[in-house]
């Protein structure tokens, strides 16, 4: 069930960023344009979003464990440290230029765009090297 779940929440979080438009990169890039085709798609998209969870979580946390397994995986350090800032700072740099981030890439490969897997094969190349080099520093 817990396998079911998963794809289920999957497949509603793509549908939901395919309904909204955030497959489309240019939806992204043209948010930050400020100065040309200014889209504020995204900030509704994002409230949207932050107000499910707040309210989502309010009554998930209510409850001793999830329906599907036996407690919780939430983080456990609560340190900002400079790995944390990085990565971040990466990620937006990379959202930035891309237009893109994981989830709704991924939910665009439906589309057969070649800037979706382009995308994601940088991003997987990015990971594996990441991997590679946080594992040699370690």
């Amino acid at each position: 069930m817990k396998n079911i779940s998963t794809l289920l929440a999957g497949a509603l979080f793509g549908i939901g960023v395919t309904l909204s438009g955030m497959v489309n990169p240019m939806r992204v890039l043209n948010f930050f344009d400020l100065t040309g085709l200014w889209d504020p798609t995204l900030i509704f998209v994002m409230g949207g979003g932050l107000l499910t969870a707040l309210v989502g979580y309010h009554f998930i946390f209510k409850r001793k464990a999830p329906l599907f397994d036996d407690q919780f995986h939430l983080p456990l350090s609560k340190v900002i440290d400079a790995k944390l800032v990085g990565g971040a700072t990466l990620f937006g740099i990379g959202w930035g230029i891309a237009g893109f981030c994981p989830g709704p890439a991924i939910a665009s490969l439906v589309f057969g765009q070649a800037q979706s897997f382009i995308f994601l094969g940088a991003m997987i190349a990015a990971m594996l090297a990441t991997k590679t080099i946080v594992g040699r520093a370690g």
